[in-house]
């Protein structure tokens, strides 16, 4: 199926799978998983696209879809390849004046919604745009206030049910092509207006290509779960990658739902970015803490026992002695396979994870007890990935080798720089950042920094993110920034540096940690704001980061920081809608002095 363009994916499929389940779904973590087959796929996918000719949609016109992850998502996505028509996913976190611009700028006359706050944003964004003239919603409880503009999509199905107009749709399939535009992707970037990427079918053909040769171990009897959001380069291209296998899907509704999800469903893939990981080891670490004395020797024995086995044999390709394997055995017997099986994760095949920088800690310790993540580089722009785990050679402390297909090279500054038939077509509607995001032999400028060697490559920071001090001194913020969301009492931070003297951040503790703390130790407070001003609390940071920056330069070290009691959040601009931090924003709000400052001078 190399070459089968994504209008036909979907059917194809069915003739090969018929009644096998494609994809599972339900509308509460308490209900059943409803089972979607390949034959019900494709019908409802010919179904949809024949309602899209009857509201009269033209080939090449841009539809929205601004919703949480839904099976509708999926078959909207195949049924708009099927009329060469192009996809827009917007974060179901949007805000209106975020919807709008992209509603405006891509010029989207129908918008397709999951849950009442899509909907109602969706009918703001409608009353003051003159493109947006349809919304048609996934959840059948929204309250509809727009009954002109508005209908559920069960009715809009029914209305291709009844449709005769399937030789136009199967016309548009057989003019389709690789050059025609997909999919619109507009960046959540951390400063200025979202750009919209353009990735034509012949970008995800590619990467289809690509990663099926370099990822031999996925077959049509593996599960994954959508956990990442589908308006998300990384989850919708291995969704696409998944149905092009024959994957079965299961598709988690709300993130905040994922750990049951697992538990229910025990996924051999699932892809997400490290903070999913962190979290993870933190819970695991704590558990260990809480451990006697003499099983936490055990524990330690364990994971150097498995370090040894799966790193220093396996990852290099030499088969573990018999007592190493044996020893293994017992390791995994005893603890491993008790934390992969109370995670949900003991079928795993393959965990790919990118999107910002996982610790190397991190990757050693899931390694080490048999957990399969897969750590990759890749930007909305180059259709997910450029860089990956291999599964024999990978190299703790890089991004993975560069697959076969996509040109990486280093430019100015150390600037990765990408070429190839998975790189974007450029930005739509945007002649400027297009002229600057390729150099004059059209290599793209990622705006990472990185090195290569021996086709490995390694991450360095992303160079918008530098900062220099007033010393001279350029520092990384995100590499001090993954160590210290390590520790259990810090839950965000955003480190802050430009033209100041020594390095400062802004630090939202993980609350829930931070009142055990208090109650261990008798500190009396009335709020979490009083109990965050506490000099003792101060020290308890301090003292936790100070161990985690040992071995940094001493110009890199934070000098001083400030708590705050709300984690950074989407909808009060402090991150993008892929959780990255906007620093301007979180340097603009906390300004002013900390109400610590005393504790810290």
């Amino acid at each position: 199926m190399e070459n089968l363009h994504f209008s036909q994916l979907i059917s194809i499929q069915a003739k090969r799978y018929g009644e096998k389940t494609a994809i599972c779904r339900r509308e509460e973590i308490t209900d059943e998983w409803d089972e979607i087959s390949w034959n019900s796929f494709a019908m409802q996918v010919d179904n949809v696209a024949k309602a899209f000719v009857e509201i009269g949609l033209h080939e090449h016109e841009r539809v929205a879809q601004f919703s949480q992850n839904m099976a509708e998502n999926l078959i909207v996505d195949f049924a708009l390849f099927s009329n060469r028509a192009v996809i827009v996913p917007l974060y179901a976190t949007s805000t209106v004046s975020q919807v709008e611009y992209i509603i405006n700028d891509a010029e989207i006359g129908i918008i397709f919604v999951g849950e009442q706050y899509q909907y109602d944003v969706a009918v703001e964004v409608s009353k003051k745009s003159k493109f947006l003239k349809k919304i048609i919603v996934f959840d059948r409880k929204v309250v509809i206030s727009d009954i002109e503009n508005s209908m559920f999509y069960s009715d809009f199905l029914k209305l291709g049910e009844k449709s005769t107009r399937h030789f136009e749709v199967e016309h548009r399939r057989n003019e389709a092509n690789e050059e025609d535009l997909a999919c619109l992707l507009y960046t959540s970037g951390t400063t200025g207006n979202p750009k919209g990427v353009m990735l034509p079918h012949s970008c995800f053909n590619e990467a289809m290509r690509l990663n099926t040769a370099v990822l031999t171990s996925i077959t049509d009897k593996d599960t994954s779960i959508a956990f990442l959001p589908l308006s998300h380069v990384f989850e919708r291209t291995w969704c696409y990658l998944c149905l092009f296998i024959g994957v079965r899907i299961y598709i988690n509704l709300r993130p905040m739902e994922i750990q049951q999800t697992i538990r229910d469903v025990h996924p051999t893939l699932m892809c997400s970015v490290p903070r999913f990981w962190e979290k993870v080891y933190a819970g695991v670490q704590e558990i260990i803490m809480q451990y006697s004395p003499h099983m936490q020797g055990i524990v330690a024995w364990a994971i150097a026992t498995g370090k040894k086995h799966n790193l220093d044999h396996l990852r290099l390709g030499k088969k573990p002695n018999l007592l190493l394997a044996l020893k293994y055995k017992i390791a995994d017997k005893l603890i491993f396979s008790k934390v992969k099986e109370k995670l949900g994760i003991e079928n795993g095949n393959m965990f790919p994870t990118a999107g910002a920088k996982l610790a190397d800690e991190i990757a050693l310790f899931f390694r080490s007890i048999g957990v399969p993540i897969v750590y990759g580089y890749g930007l909305t722009e180059s259709t997910a990935t450029v860089s990956c785990f291999d599964y024999v050679g990978y190299e703790i402390g890089t991004v993975g080798t560069i697959i076969k297909g996509v040109e990486v090279k280093i430019g100015e500054d150390n600037e990765i720089l990408l070429r190839g038939k998975t790189i974007f077509h450029g930005y739509y509607n945007n002649p400027e950042a297009n002229k600057a995001a390729f150099d004059a032999d059209g290599w793209f400028k990622t705006g990472d920094a990185g090195i290569i060697k021996d086709n490995y490559l390694i991450m360095t920071e992303r160079i918008k993110d530098l900062f220099k001090t007033s010393n001279g001194k350029y520092i990384a913020p995100q590499e001090i920034e993954t160590r210290l969301v390590l520790d259990r009492y810090i839950e965000q931070a955003a480190v802050i540096g430009d033209e100041r003297n020594f390095v400062t951040a802004i630090i939202a503790p993980t609350i829930p940690e931070v009142e055990k703390f208090a109650k261990a130790n008798k500190i009396n407070y009335s709020s979490v704001e009083e109990l965050l001003k506490q000099p003792e609390i101060y020290n308890l940071i301090m003292g936790r980061i100070k161990v985690l920056q040992s071995g940094m330069a001493e110009y890199e070290k934070i000098k001083k920081f400030t708590l705050i009691p709300k984690s950074f959040s989407i909808e009060a601009g402090e991150l993008t809608n892929t959780h990255k931090v906007r620093r301007a924003v979180i340097m603009q709000k906390y300004k002013f002095n900390s109400p610590l400052e005393k504790y810290n001078n």
